[in-house]
């Protein structure tokens, strides 16, 4: 578009003023007026916004909610009708029995029906015999009423000396009748109307109590239909919907519309319980394989409905959760809220958490190697310390720790574990290995010292590794140009946890492993398969819920796939002998209790005081083996008495990887140990050298009786 373009000069006067800048205006025409719309785009847009909004809409579904009402209601009157007044209703048990293979119950059915139509034969005989019966009694009721009324009119003549009142009695009662006959004949026009309207609202009513109209048109307060009891009605209705042919046919079929197919339904938890016996035809895996469709069916979340496999045949068990239930939080775990609470390895089993169904879930270690696995962040490191937590109150148990993500989760078990190894490096990962290889050799001797006496007993001996796929995955290798980490017969760490996994369990030797988002790289599978007790938290797919818990448990229903990435914290499914669940279930889902870091800290403390002088080595030493005792005795020299705080100095520089971390606790665990302690010697803790000395000589002879 041309613009036009006015220039303004302005001359200035002659003088020294000086020259002004021309001033250039530029003149814009108004732009031309948008294009008229047509009338029918126009007369379109309204019609759409009409149709489509939302009063329309409420409009549109209360004609139909309140039509539908009527008519369904007529069809649920003329049904009871029918069942009243034919065997319908027993015919639908009979085949319903005879469905569930019940044929004693089809047999009762049947002579209730041979009863009824016994009964109705009678009725219709006697209704035969009952017109003429009747036109007696009437006959009889009218010349009884004439003579009546015709005998008080001669009372009433007698009396009133006028023989015109003989008929007054008859004259008033037709009078009566005919003011009856002219009531009718004003107020028929009227019931004529009315009539058919009383009716119909009758039949509305019956249908809006039965709420006889599709989802979509009831009201908004009744169509979100979240949180509504599970009734068998909702639970068949939710089977015939699912997409299985052969089950919605076996429904339609059956005389009770798939009832028979339910079990009782049971309060179980935060939620319910029914035993689904399905039809011929239809396999359980059919309806696993729908969790999501039957749970909108039911008017739940994916994550609030099991499905489980038990031991009948053909059956399904589902639990389906109270709306919104999962996502609240359980209660605080025994261990925290009762301080006498105590632990037995062998006959004790530990509060883990709760299952679905609100029951406690308590879990048996008692020689059961322990694998749990899920993705990070989910609870995994909780979960496994809490086990550890109430094992620990058993002062017989001893543990050897490998932490390899080193911020401090382990951390209280210092003066509880016999080996503490905290981080998250290559160097911490050799370590662990190195501490699982030594707990084979405790191994082996114990066997050795079994074989030699079958009556002996052993401590029980817990070696965990939390986040073992940093072991699994190291690329370190040692000088013999084996490798630490790997699934190779040549590989350190795979061959120790192997070995354990086989004959550990005899002289109770433990592995408890923590692992994240399995893989066949970092989890083999004959290490995963040699654990009693497979737990996993939340997982990316049914391939990794196989490795975690096994083929059989997720083929059973387990679902940790199905499990929700953070919402679900803390929520376990465990397949093991060591916990109670249904019988013939493989698996259960346990919501496990959260035991925070200082209320762990507290738990510790009490363990710590069921135990005397548990020194915790937090880095293990290979070729010279450190001797506590001896160095303490070594740094003291001929001093007769030296500050522990000097002591631990002296200590450091010795062998800063063994002492560098050790503190005043470290010090005086290794004395208590020995028959000493620290004293104290013008109001500070001193070590003596005569009380190590002593205790030097006590150790050795009591060495020396033992080999004698």
């Amino acid at each position: 578009m041309s613009e036009n373009v006015v220039r303004l000069v302005k001359t200035p006067p002659t003088g020294t003023e000086p020259e002004v800048t021309p001033t250039v205006l530029t003149v814009v025409p108004d732009a031309p007026p948008a294009p008229l719309v047509p009338l029918w785009v126009r007369s379109g847009r309204a019609v759409k916004t009409a149709v489509t909004h939302e009063n329309t809409k409420s409009a549109a579904r209360a004609v139909a909610r309140h039509s539908l009402y009527t008519f369904n209601g007529g069809r649920i009157v003329a049904r009871r009708t029918w069942d009243g007044k034919t065997g319908a209703r027993y015919e639908r048990m009979i085949r319903a029995a005879e469905a569930a293979g019940n044929l004693e119950l089809a047999e009762e059915w049947e002579e209730r029906l041979t009863r009824f139509r016994q009964a109705r034969h009678h009725r219709r005989m006697d209704l035969l015999h009952s017109p003429v019966e009747a036109a007696k009694g009437v006959g009889v009721g009218a010349a009884m009423s004439v003579g009546v009324l015709v005998a008080l009119g001669v009372v009433m003549a007698i009396n009133n000396h006028d023989i015109r009142d003989v008929i007054t009695p008859l004259k008033a009662t037709i009078d009566f009748i005919a003011a009856l006959i002219r009531f009718v004949q004003v107020i028929w026009p009227t019931a004529v109307i009315l009539g058919p309207l009383f009716a119909l609202l009758a039949l509305w009513s019956v249908g809006s109590k039965q709420q006889a109209a599709p989802q979509w048109a009831l009201p908004a307060n009744t169509r979100s239909s979240e949180g509504e009891p599970i009734t068998p009605s909702i639970v068949v209705k939710a089977l015939r919907d699912l997409g299985v042919p052969a089950l919605r046919n076996a429904i339609k079929e059956m005389g009770d519309a798939g009832a028979s197919m339910l079990g009782p339904i049971t309060l179980a938890g935060c939620g319910v319980e029914v035993d689904v016996q399905l039809p011929s035809g239809v396999a359980t895996n059919e309806v696993q394989q729908r969790r999501r469709k039957l749970a909108e069916n039911l008017t739940r979340h994916e994550h609030e409905v099991f499905i489980t496999i038990p031991e009948a045949a053909r059956t399904v068990r589902l639990w389906i959760a109270d709306s919104g239930a999962l996502d609240e939080p359980i209660g605080p775990s025994p261990l925290v809220t009762d301080e006498t609470i105590t632990a037995n390895y062998k006959t004790g089993k530990a509060p883990w958490g709760q299952d679905l169904r609100g029951d406690a879930a308590e879990l048996s270690t008692y020689q059961r190697h322990l694998l749990i696995t899920g993705r990070s962040n989910q609870g995994k490191t909780v979960a496994l310390r809490s086990l550890a937590l109430w094992l620990a109150l058993d002062k017989s148990v001893e543990f050897w720790i490998a932490d390899l993500k080193g911020v401090g989760d382990w951390s209280m078990f210092d003066g509880i574990a016999d080996v503490l190894i905290e981080g998250p490096s290559d160097d911490h990962c050799i370590q662990a290995t190195e501490m699982v290889e030594d707990a084979v050799t405790e191994m082996n001797r114990r066997i050795e010292v079994r074989l030699r006496d079958a009556n002996v007993t052993f401590p029980p001996l817990i070696v965990l590794v939390d986040e073992a796929q940093k072991a699994f995955m190291c690329p370190a290798v040692d000088d013999a140009k084996r490798p630490y980490g790997g699934s190779k017969a040549t590989s350190r760490y795979f061959m120790a946890a192997r070995t354990i996994h086989n004959q550990g369990r005899a002289v109770d030797v433990l592995l408890w492993q923590g692992t994240q988002d399995p893989t066949d790289q970092n989890l083999p599978k004959l290490v995963r398969e040699g654990a009693h007790t497979r737990a996993s938290l939340v997982l990316g797919s049914e391939s990794q819920a196989k490795m975690a818990l096994g083929d059989k448990a997720v083929e059973d229903g387990a679902a940790p796939h199905m499990l929700r990435q953070g919402l679900d914290r803390g929520t376990l499914v465990v397949a093991s002998d060591g916990i109670d669940m249904p019988k013939g279930q493989s698996s259960i889902t346990v919501r496990t209790h959260f035991i925070d870091d200082d209320p762990s800290k507290e738990i510790a403390n009490r363990a710590k005081a069921l135990r005397s002088g548990v020194t915790t080595l937090h880095v293990i030493e290979r070729g010279e083996q450190r001797d506590p005792l001896a160095d303490i005795a070594s740094v003291l020299g001929t001093e007769s008495r030296v500050f522990t705080q000097d002591v631990l100095k002296r200590l450091a520089v010795l062998d800063a990887d063994a002492y560098g971390r050790w503190t005043n606790g470290d010090l005086k665990r290794v004395l208590e140990a020995a028959g000493e302690e620290p004293k104290k010697s013008h109001g500070r803790m001193v070590v003596r050298r005569e009380d190590v000395a002593r205790a030097l000589e006590n150790r050795d002879a009591d060495g020396s009786a033992s080999a004698s």
